[in-house]
């Protein structure tokens, strides 16, 4: 949905917990901001101790991987590049390097005056936020999704049909990037027809890609595919297909891997011709779709949104993944514009799972999810949570969360955690990694502070 001005309610009534037992522990969040990487109140000895930590390059990270033991800080590092123009729609993290995608044309390091051109995707130095001279591969479409490599290598996926450095390459929307200079990997061919792949994840020798395309890896692959991560082929046992939308076309707007399952969620009602609402899993080591099932959200939210899941994340045990939601404000009861639990393995075998908790903004878009057992993560131009009888305004009890907030996983209700950002059109892209919570979005202040599109809440 675009930015509204209208305000949202408080997290509505929380549903009774249909899995306890599974549920993580609650962590409080920090009574303060926990400066890092901070100014001249850090004495020189301890300054050196946080540099010969953080020189200790990190492992690539992909989402619903990374535990955390803590909530972030709500004081940003100061050291994360800024994004002069545009939107970011996805982070990577590939060992050390940060690689942002999205529509944009100019970057800029901190502490700098100097702009540099990087259409589209750009790599940064996790620890100094230096940008990678050599990596300019300047697709000519917007990036969507991005999914760490071996080799020092990125994939990315988007709008494009060309990219790589020196001179543009065709590439189709998905191709396989060299960070050390930005040139396309020989040997990836993944052959992406009919559409835009809007999102990765990158599973050893597997790579799953969906989106709105129609062709994948040399076969018929409507909207959602394996690819051999080396080849782009496509795997021929792979076949599980999304079908019946609700809008003009079948897309996968999401995707998540957790406890060998593969959650799905876009526009559709079918999957693997079963039915499937919007949200289905599979086991990717069958290739099938499986029995887990909910008709939470083949409910109906705004005309204008025929589908309206968005983003997904799985804890990093896999015991349970969140859901947010677009859709417009439809009151109590509704899952639109709501972030949601539900445990990946239910005490029943089989019949429709309903979420443990719903957290509600009252009429504000969701977009980004990140579980990282101490918090699940919510951005998007939301100005409320806990917010169940918001319509477009704050309900009793909501709590002011403008455009980020963090929901205890075991209660569903919001944290004090409140950093805030602007709004605009929201946050698009979370990645926790072992430093903190990396954010992107179209905006340019950060917890009261100027990151442009980019920056880093740092665990405590």
């Amino acid at each position: 949905m675009l930015p509204e001005t209208a305000l949202p309610r408080a997290v509505a009534p929380v549903p009774a917990p249909a899995a306890a037992a599974s549920a993580p522990r609650r962590v409080a969040a920090p009574a303060a901001a926990v400066p890092a990487l901070r100014r001249a109140s850090v004495t020189a000895a301890s300054a050196l101790a946080v540099i010969a930590v953080l020189a200790i390059p990190p492992p690539s990270a992909a989402a619903g991987t990374v535990r955390h033991p803590a909530v972030v800080s709500a004081d940003p590092v100061d050291t994360t590049p800024h994004v002069l123009d545009g939107i970011v729609n996805a982070i990577a993290l590939v060992g050390g390097t940060v690689v942002v995608g999205g529509r944009f044309g100019r970057v800029r390091e901190a502490g700098s005056a100097r702009a540099v051109e990087r259409r589209n995707l750009f790599a940064y130095d996790l620890v100094t936020g230096r940008i990678l001279p050599g990596f300019a591969p300047r697709p000519d479409r917007p990036v969507r999704a991005l999914a760490a490599g071996d080799g020092g290598t990125v994939y990315a996926g988007g709008e494009f049909t060309a990219a790589g450095a020196p001179a543009l390459r065709r590439t189709g929307a998905l191709a396989r990037l060299r960070l050390s200079d930005g040139s396309p990997v020989a040997g990836f061919a993944a052959q992406i027809r009919g559409g835009a792949v809007t999102a990765l994840v990158r599973d050893g020798s597997a790579l799953y890609a969906g989106g709105g395309f129609t062709h994948a890896g040399g076969l018929a692959r409507p909207a959602l595919a394996r690819l051999d991560a080396a080849t782009g082929a496509a795997d021929p046992a792979f076949g599980i297909r999304p079908g019946a939308p609700r809008g003009s076309r079948v897309r996968v707007h999401a995707l998540a891997l957790g406890g060998g399952r593969l959650a799905v969620g876009g526009d559709f009602t079918t999957l693997g011709g079963l039915p499937r609402a919007q949200l289905g899993l599979v086991d990717v080591r069958a290739a099938r779709v499986d029995a887990w099932r909910t008709a939470f959200y083949a409910a109906r939210c705004a005309r204008d949104f025929p589908s309206y899941v968005r983003g997904l994340d799985f804890a990093p045990d896999g015991a349970y993944f969140a859901v947010v939601t677009t859709g417009g404000p439809r009151g109590a009861g509704r899952p639109c514009d709501t972030a949601a639990r539900f445990e990946t393995r239910p005490p029943r075998a089989s019949g429709e799972v309903s979420p443990t908790w719903v957290n509600h903004t009252g009429g504000d878009s969701l977009y980004a999810v990140a579980a990282t057992g101490a918090a699940v993560y919510v951005g998007g131009h939301q100005r409320w949570l806990d917010n169940p009888e918001g319509h477009d305004s704050a309900g009793p009890g909501a709590a002011p969360r403008p455009g980020i907030g963090a929901i205890d996983p075991r209660t569903g209700r919001a944290l004090s955690w409140n950093p805030t950002r602007d709004r605009g059109i929201g946050v698009k892209a979370f990645l926790a990694c072992p430093r903190g919570l990396l954010v992107g979005s179209d905006t340019t202040r950060l917890g009261h502070e100027y990151h442009a599109r980019v920056g880093m809440f740092p665990l405590p």
